[in-house]
């Protein structure tokens, strides 16, 4: 049955009884021209020439580009088709006079035609939601790809299926295997538009037919129920309705979809609950969920299936990522214990220097003024930064050990055989006391002995006092000093004296070498020693050079380049200067410098207090023009090293 639209005041059903119930249409009286809208079924206009003005053109448009047809009646005399009646419009136009017999055709004709237009309208509306559900998964697909955050992608995934199958709820179950090798179903994740704020628990539910969610992991079927709570009695699952006695709500349609990885196994399970005619309805009462909640269709299976393969997809790459980076911080943190193996003093300064650095990025991230306000890093940025900070100093496995771990400035068998020298002078110089002694009693007796023996003895104390004073000199010349100071003119006095060696020729208490080691300003270091411990640089370069960085961790080699570099050229080992040094590099510097002189006391030098070391900075580097000052300021004032890495 089709419908005639009639105007309401130019036509009884009566006058066209006889053509009406030919055609077999239903009649339906309208009045205005925002009533004259297609039905559901086919339907044709019969417009008389008396009311044209009543609908205009752009009414009759809408009314046949939504799929009705329009038969024109024409005025008296009105042989054809008017100018103010466009031909396209109309599927018959008949003149006056007309009979039943016309009108029955044209009508007939009119409903073909509205019928036709109808099933292309369908078509085409057909064709476009096709479309869009198309271009809908493939942007799901391209977000779920792009993302690599596993909780983000879990969200995602239950949202983009809540959203296409206008879902007031779901939950999401992934498999996981126990330290006993049993599978199980983890309850990861549940929205609920109606009531948003439930508190998330997580927990496991064994992988087997008596859940709904195990059922569909098991069998790896989808299960569509449209009614939860009468489930047909010869099934082996059943629904637990402990939410919904608990938060007042009523499950009613549920689609359970497990998800497949390449492998067709099964890494999940999607669940849908009460899937609603409009999305955006919040279900509060039972008579919200009778006039709202409809079944799962067909096509909602086909699409949630087909989102269930992505899903599957991403969640496997996502999973994989994650233990790649499991897998690689564990290759870190393996090659930091490498590094202070080799140097147990330094003992984590490579993680205390990661996480200040970090630290700082966040306060500089946050910055609202200064010269960083709009410097912003991302979470890949900041990995970045923090993965620099752990293998800044991965380049010292390429330096010597006696060289990494000198304390002081002279190595140890070195010190030890001044140590030695010094008590061969004093055994000598003993030795030529005693001489002395039983020389003056071979040859003189004891006769003015006691006096003789008192003058030895004062020259013999004398001697040995100045003796150990060399050899405190020594000592005290052999701690390295934190900064340029002291003088060494008591040290090369000393070294100008000679002793008799075992052959009788004249010795130097200190070798030139020695003096030249003792007699370091800084440090205990001399210039080719500190050359290869700066080498460290380069070989770290060169080590992270060779790992095959994934894009978004391709700068963490020349971050860590430039961790020895000053703003004014006077770093190592490139001497780059300003801009040219990375800010993650300026931040990490400050850093380095500040745990390198707060860290627990070393053989070569003692700790010193978080405010000295301030001070230090302040001094040694901002002062000269070495560190960035709104660097260190944000460091300070946000005291990034009171945080705990």
């Amino acid at each position: 049955m089709s419908y005639l639209l009639l105007h309401a005041d130019a036509w009884s059903p009566a006058d066209l009884a006889p053509a009406l119930e030919a055609a077999r249409v239903e009649p339906r009286g309208i009045r205005a021209a925002r009533e004259l809208v297609p039905n559901d079924r086919p339907t044709v206009f019969l417009l008389d020439p008396e009311n044209r003005s009543t609908f205009p053109l752009e009414a009759l448009r809408g009314f046949v580009d939504a799929g009705g047809a329009i038969v024109a009646l024409g005025q008296d005399g009105e042989r054809d088709v008017p100018e103010s009646l466009p031909t396209e419009l109309l599927t018959g136009f008949l003149p006056q006079p007309v009979g039943q017999r016309q009108l029955l055709v044209a009508i007939r004709a009119g409903y073909r035609e509205a019928a036709a237009r109808a099933e292309t309208a369908r078509a085409r509306a057909e064709a476009a939601l096709r479309s869009r559900e198309i271009g809908e998964m493939t942007q799901i697909g391209v977000a779920l790809g792009s993302e690599r955050d596993l909780e983000k992608v879990l969200n995602m995934i239950l949202a983009q299926a809540q959203r296409i199958t206008h879902s007031d709820g779901g939950s999401l179950y992934l498999v996981e295997t126990n330290e006993h090798g049993v599978r199980r179903l983890r309850f990861r994740l549940a929205q609920n538009l109606s009531i948003p704020d439930v508190p998330f628990v997580s927990f496991t539910i064994p992988l087997d037919r008596t859940s709904l969610a195990g059922y569909a992991a098991t069998t790896g079927d989808p299960l569509v129920l449209d009614d939860a709570y009468f489930l047909p009695p010869d099934v082996e699952y059943s629904i637990n309705r402990s939410f919904d006695e608990r938060y007042g709500y009523r499950t009613k349609s549920m689609l359970v979809i497990p998800m497949k990885d390449h492998k067709e196994d099964i890494i999940g399970v999607l669940q849908l609950i009460n899937r609603k005619r409009d999305f955006d309805a919040l279900l509060r009462t039972a008579e919200d969920v009778d006039r709202q909640v409809v079944p799962f269709s067909k096509r909602t299976v086909e699409l949630v299936t087909a989102l269930a393969g992505q899903a599957a997809v991403s969640i496997e790459n996502s999973q994989l990522y994650e233990d790649i980076e499991r897998l690689f911080e564990g290759f870190v943190q393996a090659a930091v214990t490498a590094i202070e193996q080799r140097d147990p003093t330094t003992f984590g300064h490579s993680g205390r220097v990661a996480g200040y650095t970090v630290s700082l990025a966040q306060v500089v991230d946050r910055a609202d003024d200064g010269p960083y306000r709009q410097t912003r890093f991302t979470p890949e940025q900041l990995r970045e930064i923090r993965y620099a900070g752990y293998l800044h100093d991965f380049g010292k496995v390429g330096v010597r050990e006696q060289v990494l771990v000198k304390a002081k400035k002279l190595y140890p068998p070195d010190l030890e055989l001044i140590k030695q020298r010094h008590a061969f002078i004093q055994r000598s110089l003993e030795r030529e006391h005693w001489r002395r002694r039983a020389e003056y009693l071979e040859t003189k007796g004891r006769e003015g002995y006691d006096e003789v023996l008192a003058a030895l003895q004062t020259a013999h104390t004398e001697e040995i006092a100045e003796l150990n004073r060399f050899l405190n000199v020594v000592l005290k010349a052999n701690e390295p000093t934190l900064l340029l100071e002291g003088s060494f003119e008591e040290l090369k006095t000393i070294a100008a004296h000679t002793y008799e060696g075992l052959g009788g020729d004249q010795q130097p208490l200190l070798t030139s070498d020695e003096v030249r080691f003792l007699m370091i300003r800084k440090g205990s270091l001399d210039d080719a020693e500190r050359l290869e411990i700066e080498s460290h640089v380069t070989h770290t370069y060169k080590f992270l050079q060779e790992i095959p960085w994934t894009r978004e961790l391709q700068q963490i080699p020349i971050i860590a380049y430039g961790h020895h570099e000053k703003l004014d050229g006077t770093g190592y080992p490139r001497r780059i200067s300003g801009d040219a040094i990375p800010i993650q590099t300026r931040m990490m510097t400050i850093s380095d410098i500040y745990d390198a002189l707060t860290a627990q006391d070393r053989p070569y030098k003692p700790a010193v207090a978080p405010q000295r070391a301030l001070d230090i900075l302040t001094k040694e580097f901002i002062q000269r023009g070495q560190l960035d000052p709104e660097l260190f300021r944000l460091f300070v004032e946000a005291k990034v090293f009171e945080t705990s890495p």
